[in-house]
């Protein structure tokens, strides 16, 4: 649906995140003077009135009659497809769309990479979009990873392409990329979809339902295999990485097939699931037509990604690692694969979406860091889950109440050497607005600035 098609409907945005923001002002922007309805937050109804905008009308009441009042509803990602009030309105006749939607509407022949997956997708696209600027190409940098893609509706003279992330929340939404990137599958964001069949289902609409032009795969997931065997009997385009006559990783080299392009060792980029992460991005490049070989020497000065194992600093012999971004425990699974052994204390623990912690507890049964600190909403089941095996064990497992304690459970279990690890495993919310909330909270817990924990970079158009 085009923005030009809301013209004369009764229209309203629901949900006053980023999303939601980036929605009214491109609505604005393209209708300018038609009503248009707010569904927000209590606490957001003074932004929005400070905008003193007579045609804006705002609510907080979004339940089903509330809804069931307009045609078209601009729904942020945020607001389960699965649950009421949206799925009540929607059998009155309301129609929903989203940002992505509308952007993908409007940009039909944009050349577009589309990444998604359970980990390493801010990662991949950020990568992909360094790529392609090293190769001279005017890259948009977009979607999930911290830019809607409404907030680039009318950048002039257009990009030649554009890397953009797209969550499970968002993936049904897109049309034709010229590369769809599925990078792997853990069950995540649960209480969003309602099963883990479904959160799969939703995320591999981005190769099912979108027709792109090829579907770029992880062979080394079991499940993609599958799902990449399906779409080639159908006639779908398929390519893969981390698979032998491909862009892998062996014995601490990148490979494209059986030639060794670059040792690990200067790759910016910590542990293996990043340099994965690296041949999914050149996989990508190579699709588009490019020529990945001669790039690689540049991924040197790439710049890792904020809030994922990011070394915040070393202060008394401790050094604090920032993996904010960790929201499932696989997730903490790599870390700690990367910062292995006694010497490290990892804090785990946030909102409870009903994971199951039980791969963790084998993780750390199989080889146990030095400490546990587990806190937020799941943080007593967790601690629940391991207790019996830190008695089995001996590693330290506390309890905390906040992250200033956290850490400082942290530093005593360490003394004057280690590593202190924030790798959550679990979403940022309710206690914060966002993993990049939570970082720059554990940061200053730490007793760094809190501000160092930076902006992702490369984000928007160059």
């Amino acid at each position: 649906m085009r923005i030009s098609e809301l013209d004369g409907k009764k229209v309203a945005i629901w949900g006053y995140g980023r999303e939601g923001r980036a929605a009214l002002a491109a609505l604005r922007w393209r209708l300018p003077g038609r009503p248009l309805t707010v569904f927000c937050k209590d606490d957001e109804v003074a932004e929005l009135r400070a905008q003193e905008d007579p045609t804006l009308a705002i609510r907080t009441d979004a339940d089903a009659a509330a809804l069931s009042a307009f045609e078209v509803i601009v729904k942020s990602p945020g607001i389960s497809a699965y649950a009421s009030p949206k799925v009540d309105a929607e059998l009155h006749g309301v129609r929903f769309t989203s940002g992505t939607a509308i952007w993908f509407a409007e940009n039909a022949g944009a050349h577009t990479v589309c990444v998604t997956g359970t980990k390493g997708k801010s990662t991949v696209t950020a990568l992909i979009a360094f790529l392609l600027r090293a190769a001279g190409e005017r890259t948009a940098l977009a979607g999930n990873i911290g830019l809607p893609l409404l907030e680039l509706l009318d950048v002039q003279p257009p990009p030649d392409a554009w890397a953009i992330e797209l969550s499970s929340y968002q993936t049904a939404d897109a049309v034709r990329p010229e590369v769809a990137v599925v990078l792997n599958l853990f069950p995540e964001h649960l209480d969003w979809h309602g099963s883990e069949a479904r959160y799969f289902a939703d995320k591999l609409k981005l190769v099912t339902d979108a027709r792109p032009g090829i579907a770029l795969l992880n062979g080394a997931d079991a499940r993609l295999r599958e799902v990449g065997a399906a779409l080639a009997a159908r006639g779908q385009r398929v390519a893969w990485f981390n698979t032998e006559d491909g862009w892998h990783v062996r014995d601490r080299w990148i490979l494209r097939g059986g030639r060794a392009v670059i040792d690990v060792k200067f790759l910016p980029l910590p542990g293996r699931h990043n340099w994965e992460n690296l041949c999914a991005a050149l996989a990508a490049v190579e699709a588009l037509g490019l020529d990945p070989l001669p790039l690689v020497e540049r991924v040197v000065d790439f710049q890792p990604l904020p809030h994922r194992l990011q070394r915040i600093g070393e202060k008394d012999g401790l050094v604090y690692v920032n993996d904010s971004i960790s929201t499932t425990p696989m997730a903490s699974i790599a870390a700690l694969d990367w910062y292995p052994g006694k010497g490290t204390a990892i804090l785990v623990g946030g909102y409870d979406r009903g994971l199951d912690w039980g791969v963790f507890a084998e993780r750390i049964a199989a080889d146990a860091p030095g400490a546990v600190i587990t806190m937020g909403q799941n943080g007593p089941a967790i601690f629940e889950r391991l207790k019996s095996i830190a008695t089995a064990t001996r590693f330290v497992l506390r309890e905390s109440t906040s992250m200033e304690e956290a850490v400082r459970f942290a530093q005593e279990s360490l003394g004057s050497r280690g590593t202190v690890l924030l790798s959550p495993g679990a979403p940022s919310f309710p206690r914060y607005r966002d993993y990049a909330e939570r970082g720059r909270h554990f940061a200053q817990a730490a007793g760094f600035d809190p501000e160092q924990v930076g902006a992702i970079p490369g984000l928007g158009v160059r």
